[in-house]
């Protein structure tokens, strides 16, 4: 087993533990789940650096590598519905994972036509912007527990943090709601 596929299956074993981690409402519980989740980020480059460079490229890591990504996305952004701190509705999540289920059908259906289909400008900064907005609200639960658990008498300015993660949230859910659609438009003659 080659050091990219080690880095992707470490993705996947990171998940219950971080998922895990959500649900304890600590400061240091919340900071390992960010430690996870950036962990899984970085091995998300390091797998495809090291396959690229070592030529490395299997199918079992073509198929679970994005696999993997959208496992770790996926699963933090349906921990931040189950947080009600966050004020995250569900609907969002939906929309996200929909879109996910929804292109990847798409490419299924593309690759038994023989035809591949490429990520484009939207899918890339759709992933770069779910990923960052993930690591964003995890900083923001890791500064709240924080704060919270060493200065309890002086909270109340946290309340300026509340609608962050909502906003956040719905600017990805519409980014990802467009990039869908951009490739639902371009392929549609795949549906025929």
């Amino acid at each position: 087993m080659n050091i990219a596929l080690q880095l992707t299956l470490l993705r996947l074993v990171i998940l219950p533990f971080f998922v895990f981690l959500m649900y304890v409402n600590s400061f240091e519980a919340r900071l390992g789940a960010l430690i996870l989740f950036l962990l899984g980020m970085l091995s998300d480059a390091w797998d495809g650096y090291f396959a690229r460079k070592r030529n490395e490229i299997t199918t079992l890591g073509t198929f679970l590598d994005p696999l993997a990504d959208k496992l770790l996305i996926s699963s933090a952004l349906v921990s931040f519905v189950g947080l009600k701190e966050l004020h995250i509705p569900s609907w969002m999540v939906v929309v996200i994972i929909s879109r996910e289920f929804l292109i990847t059908g798409l490419r299924s259906l593309a690759a038994s036509k023989q035809i591949i289909i490429p990520a484009d400008k939207a899918g890339k900064f759709k992933t770069t912007s779910q990923t960052v907005v993930c690591i964003a609200i995890l900083l923001i639960l890791v500064a709240r527990s924080y704060i919270k658990t060493r200065f309890s008498a002086a909270t109340a300015w946290l309340d300026v943090l509340a609608p962050a993660p909502f906003t956040l949230m719905f600017l990805i859910t519409i980014l990802t709601f467009y990039s869908g659609a951009r490739y639902l438009s371009k392929y549609k003659h795949l549906l025929k």
